[in-house]
């Protein structure tokens, strides 16, 4: 038989299947491949994160409603631009622990990080306030909307004033509203309160005026309670036009309503018709339409207050100028020319409105 056509065996060793040293080269590569995939896919994770938790460049104004959680706070963050995974930051703030120290309010924020944020809204910051000042003499719907023009809930405040709950309403406010018991004042509000909280704090600055020696001043002058002294008060405020006239014009209402004299006050009528002052139009009829806040077609004071008075129209009432140098009783006064005259009578008021008021 010839041999010529069998296959030459090679000259070196022939690798097989079977061969051990290539059974333990196989598992070693997709070992070190694995390891290799791992670490590429940690690194990845781990980078990912840091973006994740990295600044944004963002700049916004956020508010953290009260009660708000982690979960919340990094929803309303994400959707501000401010970090790029409200979950990511909600972890954050729950494994660093300052879930529990979340203040309300409103920030204006940098997207600077998670950590930056976290601190902003915790231990190194304060939610921002907004600073506004009520003049004397304001109405509620005046202030209601000098709240709503400081991002404060002016509607809501107005709604309140005029149908208060229980809860809200000073043990002294006797009136249908809170109108008179709203303190006139500068105030610094955190932009997280409510219309409740705006309410509270000016009611409670105004309770500050009721002293035990104010209550034993009002019985001296015959008036029956803290009520009706607010509700002078607030129609002293919108008659005078500067402090050295308040005590002058309380004077004369309180010897008007002494005697049981109709107060006539124009600015009592303005109210009752929901009118400014210049808007009074006596060839319209306006002091002749009866309403219970018209003291030119009722005797004694109005129900509540036509604004809310400050502490010089409060403390005018309790210590008014009431008589002359002759110990007449002043019971009519007039604004003319920059100056307030001053009767004891009837024609005496005539010939100053005839010399003076033209």
């Amino acid at each position: 038989m010839d041999d010529s056509n069998k296959p030459t065996p090679p000259d070196g060793p022939v690798a097989t299947l079977d061969d051990p040293q290539e059974r333990g080269k196989s598992p070693t590569r997709w070992i070190l491949r694995g390891v290799l995939f791992m670490f590429a896919l940690v690194a990845a994770v781990f980078g990912y994160a840091l973006y994740l938790m990295g600044p944004t460049g963002t700049t916004a104004e956020i508010r953290i409603p009260k009660g708000s959680g982690a979960a919340a706070v990094g929803r309303i963050l994400e959707q501000a631009g401010l970090v790029r995974s409200g979950y990511m930051f909600a972890l954050y703030l729950r494994f660093s622990g300052q879930d529990k120290k979340l203040k309300p309010g409103y920030y204006q924020l940098e997207g600077k990080g998670l950590r930056a944020i976290a601190l902003s809204i915790t231990d190194e910051s304060r939610p921002l306030t907004v600073r506004i000042t009520f003049p004397e003499g304001w109405r509620a719907v005046d202030m209601a909307q000098r709240l709503s023009e400081n991002n404060l809930d002016g509607p809501k405040f107005l709604e309140l004033v005029n149908n208060p709950p229980s809860e809200l309403r000073p043990a002294e406010a006797k009136g249908p509203t809170l109108e008179g018991y709203l303190f006139p004042a500068t105030y610094d509000f955190p932009l997280d309160f409510t219309a409740e909280d705006v309410i509270r704090t000016m009611t409670r600055r105004m309770e500050q005026e009721f002293t035990s020696a104010a209550k034993a001043r009002l019985q001296q002058l015959g008036l029956q309670s803290i009520h009706d002294w607010v509700t002078l008060a607030s129609i002293v405020q919108a008659e005078a036009a500067n402090s050295s006239e308040k005590p002058l014009i309380a004077g004369v209402f309180l010897n008007r309503l002494e005697i049981g004299m109709p107060l006539q006050a124009d600015p009592t009528v303005a109210y009752g018709l929901g009118k400014r002052l210049p808007e009074l139009d006596r060839g319209a009829g306006d002091f002749e339409k009866d309403n219970s806040y018209n003291t030119y077609t009722r005797r004694g004071l109005p129900p509540g207050a036509i604004g809310n008075p400050g502490a010089e129209a409060l403390q005018a009432v309790l210590y008014p100028i009431r008589t002359n140098e002759k110990g007449q009783k002043y019971l009519y006064f007039l604004h003319a020319q920059g100056r307030l005259f001053l009767n004891v009578d009837f024609e005496g008021h005539l010939r100053d409105t005839a010399r003076y008021y033209r």
